[in-house]
């Protein structure tokens, strides 16, 4: 059976759409699934650095024409596999979006989960992963812009028959009005990830800081995103992947009951 192709997106740059692909990917291969993640951002491509990789072979080299897809392909630590980009105009210039659809179709016959990890704005190379998708999760954070773009992103892959499953809220804090930004998306709101600059420094935290908050959340993500790849999870069934713990300093000796939190609306 052909595995499923998962495109992360969202409109503006440093959302965290690197960051959530690879920890997805990282929490799905401790689950028993081979996964692949590949750096469709052609202009600013970051995978590779984020994962202290340089590899021999790049997606750009793929695209345009001069070398397999299996050349590309790098292991890297959590048995995740990767087809890392780099960062070079010249690579950039020589590249093909269109050729993106074969590689994607070569993947999807080798492995169960094919994530695509996406640049930022409305381009061609930005499209083109949106269509080829079974699914396509919307990456955003609370800033105002940023929510802006993912909306118009869900609009660009509705026009190019592309699935919208849902959107992560990242880099959440206690003053984020998660109920007001979820209400301004059509998907439903699958994860609230709290902000956890100290866990994101050494890449995929899930493996790195698994006690983190952070960790925590993209492992609940994944565990949304599996049953709805494989287990026909109804996606309005799910409940957002967020815990009022992720947000409570342990040596805060502040009452429960204050406002702390107050704002997400999500807690129940």
């Amino acid at each position: 059976m052909a595995g499923y192709v998962c495109t992360v997106a969202g409109g503006k740059g440093g959302v965290g759409k690197t960051t959530t692909a690879v920890n997805v990917a990282a929490a799905m291969e401790e689950e028993g699934y081979d996964v692949v993640v590949v750096d469709a951002d052609l202009g600013m491509a970051n995978l590779g650095a984020m994962l202290g990789v340089e590899p021999e072979t790049s997606i750009h080299q793929v695209l345009a024409g001069g070398r397999a897809v299996s050349d590309a392909l790098t292991d890297v630590q959590g048995g995740i596999t990767i087809i890392p980009g780099e960062q070079s105009l010249e690579a950039f210039a020589d590249a093909d979006p269109a050729k993106l659809k074969k590689v994607i179709k070569t993947l999807r016959n080798a492995y169960d989960v094919v994530l695509i990890d996406t640049g930022a704005g409305l381009s061609h190379e930005t499209t083109v992963p949106l269509g080829l998708a079974d699914g396509v999760v919307l990456i955003t954070t609370p800033d105002d812009v940023a929510v802006g773009d993912a909306i118009k992103t869900a609009e660009l892959a509705e026009r190019v028959d592309g699935e919208v499953i849902g959107t992560v809220l990242n880099r959440t804090t206690t003053e984020t009005d998660v109920e007001a930004i979820a209400d301004r998306f059509d998907s439903k709101l699958l994860a609230v990830v709290p902000d956890d600059i100290e866990a994101t420094a050494d890449e995929p935290l899930v493996l790195n800081a698994p006690a983190s908050p952070a960790a925590d959340a993209y492992v609940r993500l994944t565990e949304h995103l599996l049953g709805i790849f494989f287990e026909g999870a109804e996606i309005d069934d799910l409940e957002t992947a967020v815990d009022r713990e992720w947000f409570v300093d342990e040596d805060d000796e502040e009452d429960d009951e204050d406002d702390s939190g107050g704002r997400f609306g999500l807690f129940g």
